[in-house]
């Protein structure tokens, strides 16, 4: 199909939105033909059917390349608790945080985790999402992993929606291997990581580096892991102090660094060097009332790619608005409306190693939104006001 009298945001480099006026997009099956001004459409692009698409901005479909909607309960009670004074690390330490949520997933039911993560999809995809990551780490025993590694698989079935697993066994200690840590990782974590990666449930594995969680030689292990099956590497790192989970990322050439507000402008070197995407959270950021920023203009200073996602997860961040997150970062973190976009459409697709889709052009996979919105930058700059006219998944509206 032809779409015609558009204004497309192509994206096609980091450097603009890439805006074309009176535009027209080319889709042949599943992906992007053609994209330039309507006046110049090959006619061999007009044989199909049109859509007028009334002067409305097209962008790239968004991607959220950082989540945890597979979880069983919430934690609005632990919510309450931080809003009189207790800290995250507080909370964890006394059996809270992932660990409580550990129970309640490990109780649930592969129905009732599917059914509970599509009520948070179906959030997503309203907002012109096409791409999730779904971590597991809420099992931290092998069968309670494979359950939720299942679940994030089934998403496709029940939705159009495109899905990225990642193996997140070292996410935190369960309760029966508290003091054991070494213990965990060499007689859960890694096994089932390998059970994992045979049932082809595992794009990609993530791990928890923070003085609560996991250290560098213990992720380090997971991760030798990761590089033996072939699978590519993403972290947690430097969320709530500086641990040296950056430059770890960076040594085994991570997608991804996520969280990373106790970076350091020699931190964001490395990640320059090894092409890994610094991916920001600021609805954890939000959530838990952070101050330390994460280092945007040593981002910027050395040209490390910024994605932004939504985090969503019972805990630290009970956010499933990817638009709300744009807003968030160019409000908290001082981003750029144009990089806020690029962190949820390019840069988010490098998270993920996705890199057919995020851009339009040509060869391109066909995933578009259609907002009612006259420029990209209303995006961000809008608080809780959803633009979207129209999603087109795979070449389809």
């Amino acid at each position: 199909m032809l779409l015609t009298n558009a204004h497309v945001a192509t994206l096609q480099d980091d450097h603009g939105y890439g805006l074309i006026a009176d535009g027209a997009i080319a889709i042949e099956g599943a992906r992007i033909a053609w994209v330039g001004r309507a006046d110049d459409v090959p006619d061999s692009y007009r044989t199909g059917p049109e859509h007028d698409l009334g002067g409305r901005l097209v962008t790239p479909a968004l991607i959220d390349c950082h989540t945890h909607v597979v979880f069983g309960g919430n934690r609005a009670a632990e919510f309450e608790r931080r809003l009189n004074g207790a800290s995250y690390e507080e909370i964890a330490r006394a059996g809270g945080g992932i660990v409580s949520t550990v129970a309640a997933t490990r109780a649930a039911s592969e129905n009732q985790l599917l059914a509970d993560a599509l009520t948070r999809v179906d959030a997503l995809i309203a907002e012109g999402v096409k791409l999730i990551e779904v971590k597991s780490g809420y099992g931290l025993d092998q069968e309670t992993e494979l359950k939720m590694l299942r679940v994030a698989r089934q998403i496709t079935t029940a939705r159009p929606i495109d899905i990225r697993t990642s193996f997140l066994g070292a996410h935190a200690v369960p309760p029966e291997f508290i003091g054991r840590t070494d213990a965990y990782v060499d007689e859960i974590c890694i096994p089932t990581l390998c059970a994992a990666h045979a049932e082809g449930l595992v794009d990609a594995v993530d791990g928890f580096c923070e003085g609560i969680a996991f250290d560098t030689a213990q992720i380090a292990r997971v991760f030798d892991v990761a590089v033996e099956l072939g699978l590519p590497v993403k972290l947690h790192a430097e969320q709530l102090s500086h641990s040296g989970g950056t430059r770890l990322a960076a040594k085994y050439g991570a997608l991804s660094a996520d969280h990373v507000e106790y970076a350091t402008d020699a931190d964001a070197q490395a990640l320059a060097k090894a092409g890994t995407v610094a991916v920001l959270l600021p609805g954890a950021f939000y959530t838990l009332r952070e101050t330390q920023s994460p280092p945007i203009q040593s981002f910027r200073n050395h040209g490390v790619p910024m994605a932004l996602a939504t985090d969503c997860n019972p805990g630290s961040s009970p956010l499933t608005s990817l638009l709300l997150s744009m807003n968030m970062a160019c409000t908290l973190f001082r981003m750029t409306p144009l990089e806020a976009l690029l962190g949820v459409t390019a840069h988010a697709a490098a998270a993920l190693g996705a890199l057919d889709c995020g851009r339009i052009v040509p060869r391109a996979s066909a995933d578009l939104c259609v907002w009612d919105v006259s420029h990209p930058a209303e995006l961000a700059y809008r608080i809780g006001f959803n633009p979207l006219h129209h999603r087109i998944y795979k070449g389809s509206l």
